[in-house]
């Protein structure tokens, strides 16, 4: 409800401002050609309507479980459609259809980028090198205060190449696991988890939506982003320390005695997808190809890993003396059965066409004139520093995706160190509420009545003095990079 309301406290503030002098040339959105504004026009009141009903039923996915892609694909189509039906009126049918495909070009690549990204992540899964990895820390024997610590740098380390959700769901598993007999060790933890989650995903082009998205458009080179790693950091330690001090001092959890081995090819495929990490950037920085061309490559590198799998499953398992029991053996049967198709059909998609009908509805109001309207208040009329402390107060109530393709499709003319000030604030705004993140939503979920809204929000200024301090030390080491010389963007 708190999304609701803030949505729909902005949404006069947006109408005002289409009422507004009329534009030569609406805003983003792509495409070519000579555009109307039509913010002014009744279909900009209903493009705009559309989106913030079909965003509030997104909000509200938790209550309703209405998959969040379906209301967004459908008031994708609707603003489209009026878009597309008003410009045939006026005689200029090819310029919302120009438009258009440049938008779904924009999804293509971040579509296909993310699918070749989590057939690994589920790959590595399926071959229990998650699993492992928890299992390890479970039967290890450590205190309390230090499982607090090592979750939350785990989350760190991991998320920069696993998406924050995946890894914020395995070390609350780990949490879960241990302390059962804490609920205010789950809870702090899980409050650690999603902001290491999101401060660790900041500072990388493969942590975050976010981040992938600034950098498949050009406007941040691949190593720039690592300036942000002290920034992120400060983002974690901040709130981290702080809650640290509330852990009971000397409780130990009950030893566990959980074993799990990896798979056969499990550690082939933490190769693979290091290597298909690295032919994404080298195709950008050094063959200035799309990263996305470099992932497809690293596809078929799994590809071929699945079929060396299926082929030697009967020699592996005969010079090891095995009995070849399909179906029975819980410990290599995968191997015969791997297939890699069956990983990409366990992609996430529904967050993928969620994807798809964000861009197409922020692009079609960006096509409409109002993403031209807000560059103007929030990046002249503000300033681009307290715009894009803004943009991360925003994204805690609602998703960052929309929020920094918006940001994109508007192209403020701003310098490398606000373009990753914003990339910073977008990724780490979302841990000041629970429901700000996919990570925090996620273990809502799974530690269902250990970690709440509530018992976030508790700790929502301790997370608040970490954003603070996080946009503080970005100008302190990076202050070199604000040096006014706007980024052309491509």
């Amino acid at each position: 409800m708190n999304r609701l309301l803030t949505v729909l406290g902005a949404l006069p503030v947006l109408l005002a401002a289409g009422m507004g002098e009329a534009l030569a040339s609406g805003g983003g959105g792509g495409g070519g050609g000579h555009r109307m504004d039509l913010t002014q026009h009744t279909l900009g009141t209903v493009a705009l309507w559309t989106f913030v009903v079909a965003y509030f039923f997104v909000m509200l996915e938790e209550f309703t479980h209405l998959r969040k892609s379906k209301p967004v694909l459908m008031a994708a189509g609707g603003i489209w459609g009026l878009i597309g039906w008003v410009y045939v009126e006026h005689g200029m049918p090819d310029v919302a259809g120009e438009a258009l495909r440049h938008n779904i070009l924009e999804y293509a690549e971040l579509f296909l980028f993310l699918l070749v990204a989590m057939t690994y992540i589920n790959t590595l899964d399926e071959r229990r090198v998650f699993t492992a990895l928890r299992s390890w820390l479970v039967r290890s024997g450590f205190s309390y205060r230090s499982l607090f610590w090592l979750t939350g740098f785990l989350a760190f380390i991991i998320s920069p190449v696993a998406d924050n959700l995946t890894t914020a769901l395995l070390m609350c598993a780990v949490v879960l696991a241990v302390g059962k007999d804490s609920p205010k060790f789950v809870s702090l933890s899980c409050i650690n988890i999603v902001v290491a989650a999101n401060a660790g995903g900041a500072f990388s082009p493969f942590g975050d939506i976010t981040t992938l998205m600034v950098w498949q458009k050009g406007v941040v080179p691949f190593w720039t982003f690592f300036h942000l790693l002290i920034p992120s950091l400060v983002n974690w330690l901040v709130p981290c320390t702080l809650m640290y001090l509330a852990i009971p001092k000397g409780q130990q959890p009950p030893a566990l005695d959980e074993t799990v081995t990896m798979k056969r090819g499990a550690k082939r495929a933490i190769f693979l997808f290091l290597l298909t990490i690295f032919t994404a950037v080298s195709f950008h920085n050094f063959l200035h190809l799309p990263p996305v061309a470099g992932m497809m490559l690293g596809l078929a590198f799994i590809q071929i890993l699945g079929f060396y799998l299926k082929t030697t499953y009967v020699s592996y398992r005969q010079k090891r003396g095995i009995p070849i029991e399909p179906g029975k053996d819980a410990e290599y049967v995968g191997d015969v059965r791997f297939d890699i198709f069956r990983e990409v059909g366990r992609a996430e998609w529904d967050t993928l066409m969620f994807f798809y009908g964000v861009i197409l509805c922020v692009g079609g109001l960006g096509f409409i004139g109002f993403l031209a309207l807000a560059s103007q208040t929030m990046y002249v009329e503000w300033g681009a520093t307290q715009a894009n402390v803004a943009v991360g107060l925003l994204s805690a109530v609602v998703d960052n995706i929309p929020v920094m393709f918006a940001v994109l499709t508007m192209g403020p003319a701003m310098d490398i160190g606000q373009w990753l000030l914003v990339t910073l604030t977008a990724g780490v705004g979302g841990s000041l509420l629970s429901v700000g993140s996919a990570a925090g939503v996620g273990l809502m979920g799974q530690a269902r009545g250990k970690y709440t809204f509530f018992s976030h929000l508790k700790w929502t200024w301790a997370v608040a003095l970490g954003y603070a301090a996080s946009i503080g030390a970005h100008f302190l080491i990076n202050g070199d990079l604000f040096n006014g010389v706007p980024v052309v963007m491509p």
